[in-house]
């Protein structure tokens, strides 16, 4: 699954205060977020809390499911088309990433689960849609 590879901040402070442990081999297979520890906010990635800009950041595991929020279809630098989507995970913080499938088929509000594959060129995590949800005709 998705694991980040590391982050210029834990370089420079030496510490995993905070930060996301790329050496944490327990969770080689998890996808790993933060949680303020003053306000409760989840986010991927951030060295600052986007609510109270506080530091205290401590880094959770995400379970792996979430909803599409935003999906869209690029045709550039690549030989076929992709999705780039906004994913909104059931913990509460947003990612961005892929979802497996044809581009055109992914929609808003689409449940998805995190894929073991990885995006060999972006190395964004990627999803698989959970169910094939009803929909009209369109």
């Amino acid at each position: 699954m998705y694991h980040h590879s590391g982050s210029v901040a834990q370089q420079a402070a030496g510490s995993a205060t905070g930060v996301l442990d790329p050496q944490g081999r327990a969770h080689a297979e998890a996808m790993l977020f933060q949680r303020c520890t003053w306000c409760g906010t989840a986010m991927y990635h951030r060295l600052l809390c986007p609510v109270c800009q506080g530091s205290d950041l401590r880094t959770e595991r995400s379970e792996g499911v979430g909803t599409v929020r935003h999906s869209t279809v690029l045709h550039r630098n690549t030989p076929a088309a992709r999705n780039v989507s906004l994913i909104e995970m059931a913990e509460g913080f947003v990612v961005r990433g892929r979802v497996m499938g044809p581009p055109i088929g992914i929609h808003g509000g689409d449940r998805v689960r995190l894929s073991t594959a990885k995006d060999p060129v972006r190395g964004e995590p990627v999803f698989q849609l959970v169910d094939e949800p009803f929909r009209a005709w369109t």
